[in-house]
């Protein structure tokens, strides 16, 4: 899988249910120089990163490069500390349409939720 966060997750496993949908299981690197300066002693999962882990295990899931057209509805509704919380879980229900690819997304650690949001992706050609 490439990423553009080099060394900053690694995607541990996935399913894929018949309606579609994505569930996925990664573990954030907490040695990461991001967690460094975001913050130093307090670290924070920043949240362009997880949209970027969105994206890019999206491409991963639908073989498609893609582009992001939109982002809506997006709550960051817990902090992700890597050093308390490094396992995420990450359902994706994915759409494809063409050369549109809609993703809603819901990213939890434990019972928490951490992340909600709804993007909507272009299909880059290759």
């Amino acid at each position: 899988m490439q990423t553009i966060l080099t060394d900053f997750y690694t995607l541990i496993s996935y399913e894929k249910a018949e309606n579609g949908s994505f569930m996925a299981y990664i573990h954030l690197n907490k040695d990461h120089d991001i967690f460094k300066g975001h913050f130093p002693g307090n670290p924070v999962t920043p949240g362009v990163c997880m949209m970027q882990i969105i994206k890019e295990l999206t491409e991963e899931f639908t073989g498609s490069k893609l582009f992001l057209k939109t982002a809506s509805n997006v709550k960051f509704m817990a902090i992700i500390n890597p050093f308390e919380t490094p396992d995420l879980k990450l359902q994706l229900d994915i759409t494809e349409d063409g050369e549109d690819v809609k993703v809603k997304n819901m990213t939890s650690f434990g019972e928490t939720i951490a992340l909600k949001l709804s993007v909507s992706y272009k299909k880059l050609m290759s």
